[in-house]
């Protein structure tokens, strides 16, 4: 059974009241929840006498904080092996944009429209809308986590929505700007020497993350077939793991150019206990930083690869490479677009992308045929022009 009352009181002088809703859980013990008027006491008990009926309703005054449910999900996901980097982040999203500003308040408290005043509260703080959408996300997956453990009756973050600012969007990407052009990529493969050579290659004609070249081993190359399998990744810190996502295992088809080179690679590879391809001098995992430093940005820089920088970004030097090494990805996709004939889902599936939106977002501009909306556009100005 449960009941509303009015609680009314005098102090200094001054007369109060609150609504007060007096219900039993499911466990059978009795529960108080206290509202400023007695709508907000109706709407809440409707909800709180289904929650009840249904077993999954929990008492505010049982229920755990923001920050306690984040803390429990990232427990969670370090006993399931997500990797180093991963829970490093989600600890700093708690600590510098959960924890400061909806830490404190309990899961059961949580309502749709707090969300939105949270997410708006970050903007105000200088939070970018990127930033904001990840925080968002690790949020609703940390309360769907305690959803599902029965410790809070529903996720009231699910269906909240951080719209896209179209301002700060770059549009497609283009050749020659955010990719290297074919003649760039001709360049920069006539430039190239030593081991930096075929990891070049391979970068170009297969569309591999810098993380799965760096954890590719040569037991998952093979060369008599053409194909590289990718089976796992290194981390920014050197571990080896699986790739982020299940379409991140896959097999791609190399070109004779990645073969032959290859080929020639491995007598000269560095041995290691792991046996990858493209490791450092000592046959370990290769640093990032020294890719940058000591193979793609001399190379830029040999091949008059540079840009401008506008006043005030970057450092103080006023040119800079044109191109950072995931652009080869993009290049990749691009010749797959142009010269094989792919189709987006075979792309998404080359280049492992986890959702065929991402290929869409990325490429969808590419997939367009230009010739056929130019005789198009001729049929319907042949219509008009003819009635």
């Amino acid at each position: 059974m449960a009941t509303i009352r009015k609680r009314s009181w005098k102090s200094h002088g001054i007369r109060k009241e609150k609504w007060v809703c007096d219900y039993t859980d499911q466990a059978g013990i009795r529960r108080l929840k206290t509202f400023t008027t007695k709508k907000a006491a109706d709407a809440w008990l409707v909800t709180a006498r289904h929650e009840v009926k249904s077993g999954v309703h929990t008492a505010a005054s049982a229920s755990e904080t923001v920050e306690a449910c984040f803390e429990r999900w990232i427990e969670h996901s370090e006993a399931e092996g997500l990797e180093f980097g991963t829970l490093r982040q989600r600890r700093q999203h708690l600590r510098l944009h959960v924890a400061p500003f909806i830490g404190r308040e309990k899961l059961a408290d949580l309502t749709a429209p707090r969300i939105h005043e949270f997410l708006n509260q970050l903007r105000d703080a200088g939070r970018s809308s990127v930033m904001r959408r990840k925080v968002l996300t690790n949020l609703k997956t940390a309360i769907k986590l305690a959803q599902s453990q029965g410790r809070v009756a529903q996720n009231v973050a699910r269906d909240v929505r951080l719209k896209s600012s179209d301002r700060s969007a770059s549009g497609p990407l283009r050749e020659g700007i955010d990719y290297p052009s074919k003649a760039e990529l001709r360049l920069l493969i006539d430039a190239a020497t030593g081991r930096w050579r075929p990891l070049l290659i391979t970068a170009i004609f297969t569309g591999m993350r810098a993380s799965e070249l760096r954890g590719l081993t040569w037991s998952d190359v093979d060369l008599d077939a053409g194909t590289v399998h990718v089976r796992r990744r290194a981390d920014a810190w050197g571990t080896i793991g699986h790739p982020k996502s299940k379409m991140g295992k896959r097999d791609i088809p190399l070109p004779p150019i990645v073969i032959n080179a290859l080929n020639a690679w491995e007598k000269d590879c560095p041995k290691g206990a792991r046996r990858l391809v493209f490791p450092n001098g000592g046959g370990n995992v290769e640093n990032m930083s020294n890719i940058w430093q000591r193979f793609w940005k001399p190379l830029q820089v040999r091949c008059g690869l540079l840009k401008t920088l506008e006043a005030g970004e970057g450092d103080a030097s006023p040119l800079c490479p044109r191109y950072a090494f995931h652009s080869l990805r993009h290049a990749a996709a691009s010749l797959f677009i142009a010269y094989l004939g792919w189709t987006p889902k075979r792309v998404q599936s080359v280049l492992g992308h986890s959702s065929i939106t991402i290929t869409f977002d990325l490429y969808g501009h590419l997939f367009e045929d230009k010739d056929a909306d130019r005789e198009a556009m001729k049929k319907i100005e042949a219509a008009i022009v003819a009635a």
